[in-house]
């Protein structure tokens, strides 16, 4: 293999460049990346950098000493990936011919149905809406953050502590119920009450209000909430409609097996637009958080290197953190409704405590809320037991 591409230039691209470099590949490599700027880092854009403590260069990911001999295409689009010619097309008119394609392209914000044009509506993805998000961000103004997951409960955190009036409305039973269950997805929902926002779960939301600009949401059950400014932070979309035409299965993402390799030998998929079968799981699943991007792709590059093949250990169990009201919120593995959860330091009611979630008698996830060191003994502990166990 004498040329990689890597197409997506975020964490994940920018890890999988690193990771060729790391295990010996020392041929051409291009790297292709949508936006304009150079990699940089996402989790602060819903804290530190929306409040104005840090600037745009706080988040910049490459290191002065970072040198990986790469020819950088920044502020381009693939638009077709040519498999039999092993070319990925480009939105300048150019393809780039390469030995092996890393996908990285990620996901982008959904938005909520008919909101193009409408002022007020935002979304958090990247550093523009970032900044534009800020700029309405003003102390009194009322904020309506449709979502409890991660980016929706930092985008509130952040929000309260710059003096804005705060309602978060979440279509499920509790915040983060889908990774965490709804029990323990109510431990955390403690808290936003404690500090000051208005949270109101099982409101799915039936539309926005305004002509030129938002002025309220209406619920499904006919309230309405008035609203100077609006957070959709409903999920992300991956970024796959370039493959569409391609011999790669697509499911939800690029669909991989648990080195990242793709239906194509030459081809892995890294990142947020990356579906790897998880065996707890027992189907593709995309895993959109920053230690995957960060440590997935050298598993994802040794496949690519070694013909397609993995032969090495599978991914650790998925981890994320978050930071809401000054507190750290950890969790590690993937849950399931059936499995058993045994608070192990604190209960429901503490502001501090660690839970595990146990399946067939073994610990498969672990959450905690200001327990770093017993969390990080507990995530070294996981299991990975089978869905059908």
């Amino acid at each position: 293999m004498k040329s990689v591409a890597v197409i997506g230039a975020s964490l994940a691209g920018l890890s999988a460049a690193r990771a060729l470099r790391a295990q010996g590949f020392d041929g051409e490599l291009t790297i292709v990346g949508a936006e304009a700027r150079r990699p940089y880092d996402r989790p602060p854009l819903s804290k530190e950098f929306l409040a104005g403590d840090i600037g745009e260069d706080a988040l910049a990911l490459e290191a002065d000493d970072d040198d990986l001999a790469a020819q950088w295409l920044l502020g381009v689009h693939a638009t077709r990936l040519d498999a039999h010619a092993s070319a990925v097309q480009l939105d300048s008119g150019t393809a780039i011919h390469a030995d092996g394609i890393v996908v990285a392209t990620g996901a982008r914000a959904r938005a909520w149905p008919g909101s193009d044009g409408l002022a007020g509506v935002h979304v958090l993805r990247t550093v523009d809406d970032a900044l534009a998000l800020r700029g309405e961000l003003r102390q009194g103004a009322r904020l309506v953050v449709i979502g409890a997951g991660f980016i929706g409960a930092e985008v509130a955190s952040t929000a309260v502590k710059l003096g804005l009036d705060v309602t978060v409305v979440e279509a499920a039973l509790a915040p983060l119920a889908g990774p965490l269950g709804v029990q323990l997805g109510a431990a955390v929902a403690r808290l936003h009450t404690e500090h000051g926002t208005r949270l109101l779960c099982g409101a799915p939301v039936a539309g926005l209000i305004g002509s030129d600009r938002v002025t309220g949401v209406e619920l499904a059950d006919g309230r309405r909430l008035a609203a100077d400014v609006v957070l959709v932070g409903i999920g992300a979309s991956p970024n796959v409609e370039w493959l569409r035409d391609s011999p790669l299965e697509l499911s939800n993402g690029v669909v991989c097996d648990q080195g990242g390799a793709t239906s194509i030998p030459n081809v892995v998929a890294v990142g947020d637009c990356a579906a790897w079968h998880e065996p707890c799981v027992g189907l593709p699943h995309r895993v959109e958080h920053w230690t995957g991007a960060l440590e997935r792709p050298a598993i994802a590059v040794a496949t690519l290197l070694a013909g397609g093949r993995h032969n090495g250990p599978p991914a650790r169990p998925p981890y994320f953190w978050s930071d809401q009201y000054g507190r750290r919120i950890q969790f590690a593995g993937i849950a399931h409704p059936c499995d058993e959860i045994v608070f192990e330091v604190g209960t429901m009611r503490d502001t501090s405590f660690l839970a595990v979630y146990r399946r067939a008698g073994q610990p498969v996830a672990v959450l905690s809320v200001d327990q770093p060191k017993l969390f990080t003994r507990w995530r070294r502990q996981l299991a990975v037991v089978p869905a059908a166990a």
